[in-house]
């Protein structure tokens, strides 16, 4: 006699084959568009976590391998937490994410909410396109800007100063300008394409809320504060949270492509002394275990925004 348990195994194991073979006959090609995705993980991603293991070693050579080195265990871990470097770069590090984060991240929404009030098309569209069009100027053109702007000998930023009576400077040798540079260029940079996604989120809310809220005597701020700002949070926490995960990583190419000996107090980051240890210093085993650090302390605060999200509002990651 049959058991049961078994023929209905059986019928949900065909079930389960004949669905699969089903949907990847209807949608074989958008499967198959899948495998540079995720060639590209497998291979940029994931391949490379193999070398986490130079962080545990000593002596790493490439004639040797990942696997040649001297095994130390945490000991570059914690001669990287007991050197005079590791304050230093911590708090410039989370100095310079945090205020990107409480400066740059408002701005995108800020203008999203701005160009979700203007009602003539062709000034909205005008604004859209000079907002949008800095994010496809590659960063080294940026700093050439600034650098341009910040000249001694004509540069904007100093006849600017000159309008207000006041000297002209190095603004790139001074290390209390490296932050605001920095942060202001990034937000003029990304501001305006980072502003999609929340055009996004505030096309698709219901215009019937609108237009019950003005039958209720509601001005354009009320429906700011009770339609619009609800109807894109969602949108908002989502990205928040990602930004949270990334919150250790500054941006590397625009900070050492800005970065001078004498703003070194202030413009040293964990990924630019990752930087110099591994690439021009040679020690690939310390630089690894630095970075693997980093990463493990965005993962981290990745799963708390994540976890505090979800207990807070119900929206999160996962």
């Amino acid at each position: 006699m049959n058991n049961p348990l078994a023929v209905k195994q059986t019928v949900q194991s065909k079930g389960a084959m004949h669905f699969f073979k089903r949907e990847w006959r209807r949608n074989k090609f958008i499967y198959l568009m899948l495998v540079p995705v995720l060639a590209y993980y497998f291979i940029f991603c994931y391949g490379p976590m193999y070398g986490i293991l130079l962080s545990f070693q000593s002596g790493y050579s490439p004639a040797k391998g990942i696997m040649g080195g001297n095994w130390i265990g945490f000991e570059n871990f914690t001669m990287f937490f007991e050197s005079y470097n590791f304050w230093r770069l911590m708090s410039n590090t989370l100095i310079l994410s945090l205020l990107s984060l409480v400066i740059g991240f408002p701005a995108p929404i800020i203008l999203a909410l701005l160009l979700n009030e203007v009602r003539n098309r062709y000034f909205k569209s005008a604004v859209q396109t000079v907002s949008y069009l800095p994010h496809f100027i590659s960063v080294v053109v940026v700093v050439g800007m600034l650098k341009t702007f910040s000249s001694l000998d004509g540069g904007l930023f100093n006849i600017i100063r000159s309008f207000f009576g006041l000297e002209a400077m190095m603004f790139f040798t001074d290390k209390d300008m490296f932050r605001p540079m920095y942060i202001l260029s990034n937000v003029w940079q990304g501001a305006g394409w980072a502003s999609i996604l929340f055009l996004a989120a505030l096309a698709g809310i219901n215009s019937e809320q609108y237009e019950a809220a003005r039958m209720d005597g509601a001005g354009r701020w009320n429906q700011l504060l009770h339609i619009t700002l609800p109807g894109i949070m969602p949108t908002v926490i989502i990205l928040l949270i990602l930004r949270m995960g990334s919150i250790m990583n500054a941006d590397f190419q625009k900070i050492l492509l800005m970065q001078t000996a004498a703003t070194y107090e202030t413009s040293d980051v964990i990924s630019t002394f990752v930087y110099r240890q591994g690439m021009l210093l040679g020690d690939q085993a310390y630089s690894t275990a630095i970075g693997l650090f980093n990463s493990v302390i965005n993962f981290a605060l990745l799963l708390g925004a994540n976890y505090i999200s979800r207990k807070a509002n119900e929206t999160s990651l996962w």
